[in-house]
């Protein structure tokens, strides 16, 4: 009994320790040895005259408190407007975002009354491109000047089917706890984005920026929760590799509160279970080694075995502690609750829109945790609707 508590402790230490730190230095290691062996150049931006045909595809429901400012924002964009496509759809808005949208004739407005999600929203727009290029990004954040360019370059590789952009927390003032966990976690995870690309394949898109060869784009069912991960991984799937593109962002603002950032968040692991009987393939390491390793240590270790490996550490651990063990199982004990009381203690505050720096990360990360066991009951149960409530985001100042 006494061997089989400690193997489950170790065994939990492990996964934890893997999915969140580990598997960042392994990569980081395998991509220095990579460069030592003469991996690939960075790409290189076209000449002027080189620059190939592009659409832009913006998906908008109901903003019509920031359509104008995201009109803006990509009317500013560096690059040749003879061959930049713009389309804007707008199904199932019921506000003034479409009216005011109509006011741009050099945007191609699509619109339906009818809302039926993101992913009928992006399989119809798909029809109306001609570019051989298409760049997906939401109608809630603002892009840098360059951005379109700095994706468009990946693709004088043909093996590059799909380019993803930096995803960018707007950080204000007075930040909530939410607000900086939530950016605290996409820095995080753009490192390792960026070590996955540089290795094989970026491991998944954020639908806020990504890129997609139009010729490749594989139409989701209409059930398909995130289908900006779904689409980029089908992808590699078919042979094609992903890249990541750090100076290509797209920028918004933090959740408004814990509640809109849970709703985001549980809406995304509730996606993620559908998401993998949807990449089965990628399981398969005979036929995709390198993406099959990056996809379940990156992606499928922290949505499966990590929440549940939290608890096992814990009662693991006390069990040991209680039938005698050393200073060290009395160290991780201690360890272990001074985290919990911190994180339930940002969590106390979060609840009440106050930042507290000291505890936002162990905040932030039992947040995360407790979301995937929440999104799984939402998927086992079918009760996550494709046609998601938004989450509030904070007005700038």
């Amino acid at each position: 009994m006494a061997n089989t508590i400690i193997i489950i402790f170790w065994v939990s230490l492990f996964l934890i320790f893997y999915s969140y730190v580990g598997y960042g230095i392994l990569v980081w290691i395998l991509v220095k040895i990579k460069s030592l062996l003469g991996g690939p150049k960075a790409p290189a931006i076209p000449h002027d005259a080189d620059w190939p045909a592009v659409a832009l595809v913006v998906a908008a429901y109901n903003e019509e408190d920031f359509i104008e400012e995201k009109i803006r924002n990509t009317f500013a964009l560096d690059y040749p407007k003879d061959k930049l496509e713009l389309i804007f759809i707008t199904d199932g808005s019921s506000d003034g975002t479409t009216d005011i949208i109509r006011q741009h004739p050099s945007i191609h407005l699509l619109h339906q009354p009818e809302r039926r999600g993101k992913v009928a929203a992006m399989n119809r727009a798909i029809q109306q491109v001609q570019s051989p290029l298409v760049i997906f990004c939401d109608a809630n954040t603002l892009l840098n000047t360059g951005c379109i360019k700095e994706i468009v370059k990946h693709y004088a590789d043909p093996k590059v089917g799909g380019v993803a952009g930096e995803k960018k927390i707007m950080q204000q003032g007075k930040d909530a706890a939410a607000a900086a966990g939530e950016g605290l976690y996409w820095k995080y995870e753009s490192f390792l984005k960026k070590l996955d690309s540089d290795l094989f394949t970026t491991v998944g898109a954020a639908g806020e920026l990504f890129s997609v060869r139009k010729a490749l784009f594989e139409k989701a069912p209409e059930g398909t929760i995130i289908e900006d991960f779904v689409q980029s991984l089908k992808l590699v799937i078919n042979g094609y590799v992903v890249r990541y593109e750090p100076n290509a962002y797209a920028a918004e603002a933090p959740s408004a509160s814990i509640k809109d950032e849970m709703k985001r968040k549980v809406r995304i692991c509730a996606g993620a279970f559908q998401a993998m009987l949807l990449l089965k393939p990628l399981f398969n390491p005979f036929v995709h080694p390198v993406a099959s390793f990056q996809f379940v240590s990156h992606r499928i270790l922290r949505w499966t075995a990590c929440p549940v490996a939290l608890i096992l550490l814990l009662i693991a651990n006390i069990g040991i502690v209680l039938m005698g063990g050393g200073p060290f199982y009395q160290l991780i004990l201690v360890l272990q609750a001074i985290f919990y009381a911190l994180g339930i203690t940002g969590w106390i505050y979060a609840s009440r829109n106050i930042r507290l720096k000291a505890v936002y990360i162990p905040f932030y990360f039992l947040f995360m945790n407790l979301s995937v066991f929440i999104g799984f009951n939402r998927f086992i149960r079918n009760k996550q609707t494709v046609l998601w409530e938004k989450a509030a985001r904070q007005k700038a100042a």
